[in-house]
């Protein structure tokens, strides 16, 4: 796990090295140039070291010279790859370094070996043959890959702050990155909080030839859903997806360091962790929890429960205001892009809890996103028959009485649940998904912006996604939503910059390519049954685990943000007529604006930070 940075054009040897060393909380372990100041090429590379401590560093050169690469991930089926490489009679100078596998793959397969990669990945491979870069994210985008190409310079890194470190690096706030922010709550690839710099997007590729320098990027695989009907019985599915999870998670606990599992006390790590428990039957499995003070977003009594059914070695820590408060300072400083989710303050401090003992830990993420895990898939069968039933003057009648309800600052309170479902329901189908996360509303935000901007401009990937399904299922629907969008630009990202921020690789099961492909191909049914989520894969488990946490009411990993900012320890500086509405009806206890306060708050202390 690494930070990588690099450029083809304008620049010199002095500012690769601010770019790579504004990287150093990435890879701690140590740092690496390769220039060629004469073809104008330059790559950096910060390492942390997991695989092939001793022959892994980077950049690394091909032994003709001809292929350099910068890599940041880890390739799970690298052993499977360098036997077959091997057979083609290749010859390889480490024992068994995922990097090397890469350029020799580049050197057999060029852009076909995306397809043959079973892992997480953002890399650069410059090759002198051709005169050109290549760059490539991996399926889910776990990695994080920004770029920039202007007058005639191409940029890349890790973090947007690493390119803002290159002169000739754009330097104004993004509008509608700004905007897509406050609709979502995160902000979707390819946008960044820049104008002018980009995300590469997930499961994308960019190849720049020297000569021409105009980058090509293209999609090399898409999370489609093609659900087959199957002759087989559900307990053999449940076996099948079982056995698959198994493999993946065996996969993952692969490392020459100290490896744990992020235990949460929910159906996906502990599934996880149960997986692990059997495989690490020689030594004693480490798990970590993170708990809160507030009672309703507590669940570390659920994870001790798990963990002492699987006889783990157990650490847990609570997140008090105190400590939260503290963390944020540390967060803000390294946080290269606004995070709308709350969470990235438990997550970094579980990070940086877990980084004292271990440098490897595997979580649950893509559990919810692959087979229905969230509450909003269970309001869709009764929003589809609302919204066909229900007149336009009831529904306002409804909303204003929902807005009377005692707001609550509980996690995933009922009036919560009850005022964000009335929300979406204002708009067509194709927007339900990003207006029920969203820190604010298609009317808010054309109030915000003097409607510069137009909805389908603002919900843009959201109205892709929704329409991009071959089916009309809105569970199918959804899925889509969650696993391009708020999965890659929501949960991977706050999970990546949390665990980084920490010198921690964090590695997902569930976002393997064969739970990927099987998820992708199984019926909605399997995935939500009646009123139940995840139906197949707590079918799966059951055994594995007790009944009471395989079944159990799902929380998530919420943040007690709403009482946090009601206390005015945190709050945004009231700088927009709407952002004092908000803020004032808040404090009150008025209505529930926790989340776009969070967003306003998030975003000024990064902007300060970043542009005094």
């Amino acid at each position: 796990m690494c930070g990588i940075a690099g450029f083809l054009g304008a620049g010199d040897g002095a500012d690769l090295q601010r770019m790579t060393r504004r990287l150093t909380h990435r890879g701690p372990d140590a740092e690496g140039f390769f220039e060629k100041p004469d073809a104008g090429v330059f790559l950096g590379h910060r390492r942390l070291s997991i695989i092939d401590l001793a022959c892994g560093a980077q950049p690394m050169v091909s032994a003709d010279g001809s292929l350099a690469i910068v890599f940041n991930g880890e390739i799970y089926n690298h052993s499977e790859l360098r036997s077959e490489l091997l057979a083609k009679g290749h010859v390889f100078a480490t024992d068994h370094s995922d990097t090397e596998v890469l350029l020799h793959a580049w050197r057999e397969w060029g852009e076909g070996m995306l397809s043959r990669l079973n892992g997480m990945w953002a890399f650069a491979i410059y090759d002198s043959r051709t005169r050109c870069l290549f760059l490539a994210r991996d399926r889910f985008g776990k990695k994080p890959l920004y770029y920039f190409h202007r007058n005639g310079t191409f940029a890349f890194a890790s973090e947007l702050t690493a390119l803002l470190e290159h002169p000739l690096a754009p330097r104004s706030l993004s509008e509608i990155a700004r905007v897509k922010f406050l609709a979502h709550a995160l902000i979707p690839a390819p946008h960044s909080a820049i104008e002018g710099i980009y995300k590469l997007p997930a499961a994308h590729q960019l190849t720049l030839a020297v000569d021409d320098g105009s980058p090509r990027i293209a999609r090399y695989w898409r999370y489609t859903l093609e659900p087959e009907e199957s002759q087989k019985s559900e307990s053999v599915l449940a076996a099948e997806l079982l056995e698959i999870l198994t493999r993946a998670t065996r996969r993952r606990l692969v490392a020459d360091v100290p490896l744990g599992i992020f235990l949460s006390g929910g159906l996906d790590s502990s599934t996880i962790a149960a997986l692990a428990a059997r495989d690490v039957q020689d030594r004693t499995l480490q798990t970590f929890t993170i708990g809160f003070q507030e009672p309703s977003f507590d669940e570390s009594a659920f994870a001790a429960q798990v963990a002492g059914f699987l006889k783990t070695a157990h650490h847990t820590e609570t997140l008090s205001l105190e400590a939260a408060l503290e963390a944020m300072t540390g967060i803000f400083d390294l946080l290269d892009e606004p995070q709308g989710d709350g969470s990235i303050l438990p997550t970094w401090l579980l990070c940086r809890f877990a980084r004292r003992h271990v440098t490897v830990a595997l979580s649950g993420d893509g559990g919810d996103e692959l087979f229905a895990g969230y509450d909003p898939f269970r309001a869709l069968r009764l929003a589809g028959l609302y919204s066909q039933l229900v007149p336009r003057p009831l529904h306002s009648a409804l909303r204003l009485l929902a807005a009377r309800l005692p707001v609550s600052h509980a996690n995933l309170s009922l009036d919560f649940k009850i005022k964000r479902t009335l929300r979406g329901l204002d708009h067509p189908a194709r927007l339900w998904n990003p207006v029920w996360l969203g820190a604010l509303e298609p009317s808010e935000l054309a109030r915000l912006t003097d409607s510069r901007f137009s909805v389908e401009e603002i919900y843009s990937e959201a109205i892709d996604a929704w329409e991009s399904c071959s089916g009309t299922n809105p569970v199918d629907r959804t899925l889509q939503f969650y696993t391009e969008i708020y999965l890659q630009d929501g949960i991977l990202a706050k999970a990546d910059r949390a665990s980084m921020m920490n010198s921690l690789e964090v590695r997902s099961p569930f976002l393997d390519i064969e739970v990927a492909d099987f998820a992708r191909r199984l019926p909605h049914h399997y995935k939500l049954r009646g009123k139940t989520t995840k139906y197949l894969l707590k079918r799966a488990v059951e055994g594995l685990l007790p009944h009471e946490i395989i079944y159990r009411s799902k929380k998530g990993f919420g943040t007690p943000v709403g009482s946090w900012l009601r206390s005015g320890r945190i709050a945004p500086e009231a700088n927009s007529p709407l952002l004092r509405e908000k803020l004032s009806a808040h404090l009150a206890g008025q209505s529930d604006e926790r989340l776009f306060l969070w967003c306003e708050y998030v975003w000024q202390q990064w902007q300060m930070r970043n542009f005094p």
